[in-house]
């Protein structure tokens, strides 16, 4: 028996088992369906990320045809390890908007608004700069500059103010807007991930158990009230009780999954597949949104991209200093931009890589991912059999709403645009898609490159979103409980109701740190 099982060492995973154990007192089962990830060697290796996919810590997912992108499916890579996507992403540390945060307060989320979240993004993280309004210094995570950028990136920041934008150091101070080079949860040169700032350091206390290879199944209910968990390991099916809170934070994927395998959700859906209901809840699954991305790739003659980093003098220098290629996480630079004159903030980011990212014969190169920031359309995530071990049905709907499609038009005409600029004419780049024969003012045959090679961020959020009283698509409550339910709470990017204006593992990571704040000592209470 335990006071709290968490369900997911992921990165909001890995900061609550840190925060509920912290003064002894509770005792805290934390549940990961991976392994500990210390036998992957491409983990610590910022350059070596893209070598994870596919892999044992990788969930690996694919979604559902997409209509609107000529049918294709998506691969969807989700860390399966300690520290879940945080030990397989790019490493980039951006916050999003304020007004991001505003939205959620105004959508009825009291407590969730930017000033409110501020003090909890500066107290978890060591930004290596130094401590000033915006970032603190002393907390777990460290966020640096990265150590060796590459020339291509400095460029592409030039190139950003060639064309009247702004340079901008800090996307995560007074204002995102702007071309700069990124930040990274890196330290030393190497991976930081929400395993190695939070769980790892504190893996001994005698109060945290961990499981590893246990992959929850189903949550178990005495009535309405949540009291503990079915999950498979070493091909047994095992069961832990807990006297307080069940904690889920499995992601966006993985916690509708769990709540509608558990019988919580739409009564339609767990009858098609034979689940007792044990509470109506319409939104689990719903409102999935993704930020979608197309690249725009140019080759240059010149072996001064990154694509060539895992050679011995490389790998040596990176390992002896923590520089060199291998300490890149490929993404380097970003810009936030507003695609129209009437548009109140960016709506659009690139990530700009110093190689080819595409599947092109080019060697040496640069891309510049045009990403869209809140999209319009929606998507859900459903079960696609009883089964706890299958994959769900993945379905984001990319570009069902036309307005998705127009900022992307935006986006892929201001990169060659970049591209075209003298910042970039040292490196001579020939654009490689969707090349010269395709005019700038050749709408539709821009458009069909978008849907021919549009992809993902990796950033799917929303299905269990958070709400005020009256938000009957809400799964949880702006404390995080499940509606209609005791002694379970949701801590991950699912709970997000709107998608946040960047990336998404610093917002995550502060999720969980509001949701330790939230803890209260006292039984919980079904809420309606």
């Amino acid at each position: 028996m335990y006071d709290h099982i968490i369900i997911g060492a992921g990165s909001a995973g890995c900061v609550l088992a840190n925060r509920l154990t912290a003064d002894g007192q509770r005792t805290v089962l934390l549940l990961e369906a991976g392994g500990d990830g210390r036998d992957e060697p491409y983990i610590p290796i910022p350059r070596a990320w893209r070598r994870l996919f596919r892999t044992a810590v990788d969930w690996a997912y694919k979604t559902a045809a997409q209509p609107a992108i000529n049918g294709r499916q998506q691969y969807w890579p989700r860390g399966k390890t300690l520290g879940g996507s945080s030990a397989t992403n790019a490493m980039i540390y951006i916050r999003g908007q304020r007004e991001d945060y505003d939205e959620w307060a105004k959508l009825g989320c009291a407590g969730w608004d930017y000033e409110s979240l501020l003090p909890l993004f500066k107290q978890m993280a060591h930004q290596e700069r130094g401590a000033d309004a915006f970032h603190g210094t002393g907390g777990e995570l460290n966020v640096a500059d990265l150590s060796s950028p590459n020339p291509l990136a400095k460029a592409f920041v030039q190139a950003g103010q060639e064309l009247g934008y702004p340079a901008n150091p800090d996307f995560n101070g007074a204002s995102q807007e702007g071309f700069g080079l990124l930040q990274v949860t890196q330290k030393n040169g190497r991976r930081h991930s929400a395993a190695d700032a939070f769980l790892h350091p504190i893996a001994h206390r005698p109060n945290l158990t961990i499981a590893t290879g246990a992959q929850a199944t189903r949550i178990l209910f005495e009535g309405h009230t949540a009291v503990g968990v079915e999950f498979a390991q070493d091909g047994r099916l095992h069961t832990a009780r807990a006297r307080g809170e069940i904690w889920l934070c499995c992601g966006a994927i993985n916690t509708p999954q769990l709540l509608l395998l558990s019988g919580v959700g739409p009564a339609a859906e767990l009858s098609e597949w034979g689940i007792p209901q044990v509470v109506e809840l319409a939104g689990v699954g719903q409102n999935l949104q993704d930020h979608p991305v197309v690249y725009v790739p140019f080759a240059i003659p010149a072996p001064s991209s990154i694509a060539e980093w895992e050679t011995a003098a490389n790998l040596a220098t990176w390992q002896a200093h923590g520089t060199g290629v291998a300490s890149s996480n490929i993404s380097e630079a970003t810009a936030f931009v507003r695609t129209a004159a009437h548009v109140a903030r960016p709506d659009l980011q690139y990530h700009f890589c110093p190689m080819v990212v595409t599947n092109t014969p080019a060697t040496h190169g640069f891309s510049l991912g045009a990403t869209l920031l809140r999209p319009a359309s929606r998507g859900f995530v459903s079960l696609a059999s009883p089964d706890p071990l299958a994959a769900p049905l993945i379905q984001p709907n990319y570009l069902a709403e036309e307005v998705d499609m127009a900022v992307l038009v935006a986006g892929v005409r201001l990169a060659r645009r970049l591209a075209g600029t003298a910042a970039f004419a040292p490196h001579q780049p020939t654009e490689l898609e969707p090349g010269a024969a395709v005019a700038q003012d050749d709408e539709e045959a821009i458009r069909e490159f978008i849907r021919q090679r549009l992809g993902t961020m990796y950033h799917p959020v929303g299905t269990c979103q958070m709400g005020g009283e009256g938000n009957e698509a809400a799964v949880v409550t702006p404390d995080l409980r499940v509606r209609g339910l005791a002694n379970l709470r949701v801590a991950d990017a699912s709970i997000m109701p709107r998608i946040v204006s960047g990336n998404t593992n610093a917002p995550v990571m502060v999720i969980a740190e509001k949701a330790f704040k939230l803890v209260s000592l006292s039984a919980s209470q079904p809420v309606s």
